[in-house]
């Protein structure tokens, strides 16, 4: 009897240490997103994609945005800036190391910022680094930036995806084997299905808690569906299918947060190219178009309409939704005014996301029914980036605009939707020079007034931001202050 209990307690034994293996948490995780990148240098591209790879997972500035939004050290681990707001000295943190081993220092900042605001910089916000005069070496820790005229938002100008540190001797190769300093190392890209990080075991800060991250491109509403019911993907970020999130919701496997983005989803339109470079037919657009509409058929009630490109949790935004508000009568006589023949056929580009594909179906049926006649023409997003964005071959395209705080891309006439306003310039000038916060209050609302009187594009709605993830899932953000899928503080429950 005895030899029977201690056989029968050994199994038992066995039983729990095996369960209690079963019961370690995970350190692999497969994270979901609509949009596969055109490759995985953000200091050279527009597409947000990167950054949702990249951004702090791979590549690290001197600050970086918090998940609440607030500006926080990266590789600075402090900076000194002098009385008369001209020169930042930063001081980098020590040990620093890029994935191929070598030292982050001193010469690699002025290194990133050169290129960044180099005259043949390829940076897609080189507008960010137009006021640094020099960067100078101080020491292999310390590094010297000095501006033309002082900038209150320059500390939030290099938490952007597009400001990181890059070591010299990978630009050759960046775009398909990006080297940084963050808490994951590339590893390998499956080109159309998937990118794969691991754990970076030399990283500087708090390590990693996953070994192995993986991110999966789903573009169609319907797979994207599958595929997280099935349990295919632990996490998708940004689900494209909004209709679907009662029944995730539902279901106890599940969580579903909805948070905010910095996004402004807009109709853009090409001010270059008639007839929008008529400013009555842009106002016609702009009231031809319901919101609500356009928010309960393509996002399902989800978004907050919007009058200029602002976010509305700013506390300097400004509601100007009634400037441009739905009537179709004055459409109608703005276009006539305007001379524009009845059915004129103008093209509309829509990029993948289901809320561009959804909502420009919708848009072009209202724009019809006020006499513009739009021919649709949906793109893959590499396309779209080559022909609407490179190109400015388009009349009228819908796209989110992620990036935080980003009316300044009004003040380049250059940008894809060729918006030239001098005075409007001038007003982005003299804000980055003002650091008193009421005045700069004041110019930002002015700017937000000026961009929506001049009906530049048609301001849709802000795009929120829908996750569903496996409950065991800890640590995601909520949020999107910046686009970024972060993954460095993700981790399973045990």
């Amino acid at each position: 009897m005895t030899r029977i209990f201690s056989a029968a307690t050994f199994a038992s034994v066995i039983a729990l240490t095996a369960g209690g293996a079963f019961a370690q948490a995970r350190t692999d995780l497969t994270l979901a997103m609509q949009l596969e990148p055109p490759h995985l240098d953000p200091t050279s591209a527009a597409a947000g994609a990167i950054d949702s790879v990249t951004y702090s997972n791979i590549f690290e500035g001197l600050t970086r945005f918090g998940a609440d939004g607030s500006i926080n050290p990266g590789l600075a681990r402090d900076w000194e800036i002098s009385e008369d707001g001209l020169s930042y000295t930063f001081m980098l943190r020590d040990g620093v190391t890029f994935h191929d081993g070598s030292a982050m220092d001193a010469e690699d900042v002025k290194f990133s910022l050169d290129r960044a605001r180099a005259e043949d910089s390829a940076n897609a916000q080189k507008g960010l680094f137009a006021g640094i005069e020099t960067v100078e070496v101080m020491d292999p820790l310390t590094v010297k930036v000095t501006l033309s005229a002082p900038n209150g938002m320059f500390l939030f100008n290099m938490a952007w995806g597009d400001a990181v540190i890059v070591a010299p001797e990978s630009i050759e190769t960046i775009k398909t084997a990006p080297v940084g300093t963050g808490a994951f190392k590339f590893d390998s890209w499956a080109q159309g299905d998937s990118i794969t990080l691991v754990k970076n075991q030399d990283y500087w800060g708090e390590p990693a808690q996953l070994d192995r991250a993986t991110f999966k491109f789903i573009s169609d509403p319907t797979a994207a569906f599958a595929a997280t019911m099935a349990g295919d993907v632990d996490v998708f970020s940004a689900f494209p299918a909004p209709e679907n999130l009662p029944q995730f919701d539902a279901d106890p496997r599940f969580n579903v947060t909805i948070g905010s983005t910095e996004g402004e989803t807009i109709l853009a339109m090409n001010n270059k190219m008639p007839p929008f470079d008529n400013i009555k037919v842009r106002q016609a657009v702009a009231h031809a178009i319901d919101r609500q509409a356009i928010i309960d058929g393509a996002m399902f009630g989800y978004g907050t309409p919007i009058g200029t490109h602002f976010a509305p949790h700013n506390p300097d935004y400004v509601d100007l939704t009634e400037l441009s508000a739905y009537d179709p009568e004055q459409a109608k006589a703005l276009l006539k005014e305007a001379g524009v023949e009845d059915g004129l056929k103008v093209k509309m580009t829509l990029p993948p996301p289901s809320y561009a594909r959804r909502g420009g179906e919708i848009i072009a049926a209202q724009l019809r029914a006020v006499g513009l006649d739009p021919q649709i023409e949906n793109v893959e997003w590499a396309q779209w980036l080559e022909t609407t964005f490179k190109g400015k071959d388009f009349g009228l395209t819908i796209i989110s605009h992620t990036e935080p705080m980003d009316i300044a891309i009004y003040a380049n006439p250059d940008y894809y939707f060729q918006y030239d306003n001098p005075e409007f310039q001038k007003l982005m000038e003299d804000l980055n020079l003002e650091t008193d916060p009421a005045a700069r209050s004041e110019m930002l609302k002015t700017a937000q007034t000026t961009i929506a009187e001049d009906y530049v594009n048609g301001f849709l709605f802000q795009l929120p931001l829908h996750t569903i993830a496996k409950t065991e899932v800890e640590g995601l953000w909520v949020d999107m202050p910046t686009q970024a899928a972060d993954l460095t503080g993700v981790y399973w429950a045990e």
